[in-house]
């Protein structure tokens, strides 16, 4: 099996391929819980599905993302991204964002997004 690190630089990689759909099927566990700051958690992959398909599908212009840092622990790891376009809702949207997953079995059961409003 392949290392927390080899994962997370695999997984970040095809996001900035323009992959992170396929990311999503490839490293994200059925019963994941993802969660944006303080907002309520979305449990499970189906719902999470959605709602990143909801967010991706609402990108009018993207200009570009950038791993500025990343960070492995014991079935932890943690990406700070740096974040630039605009979506249909949100507006423009630059900013710095940190990402925390927690594995298991090299599937991400939980993930976190930390970042300004």
């Amino acid at each position: 099996m392949n290392t927390i690190s080899e994962l997370i630089n695999d997984l970040n990689n095809m996001v900035l391929q323009g992959k992170a759909m396929e990311a999503f099927e490839k490293y994200y566990a059925d019963d994941v819980v993802m969660q944006e700051n303080e907002m309520p958690a979305t449990a499970g992959k189906d719902a999470n599905r959605e709602r990143e398909l909801a967010f991706f599908g609402g990108i009018s212009e993207f200009r570009g993302a950038q791993v500025l840092d990343v960070a492995v622990g014991e079935n932890l790891s943690m990406v700070v991204w740096n974040m630039d376009y605009t979506h249909k809702e949100y507006g423009v949207r630059n900013y710095k964002q940190v990402s925390v997953q927690h594995w298991k079995d090299g599937k991400i059961v939980n993930e976190k997004f930390y970042y300004g409003s």
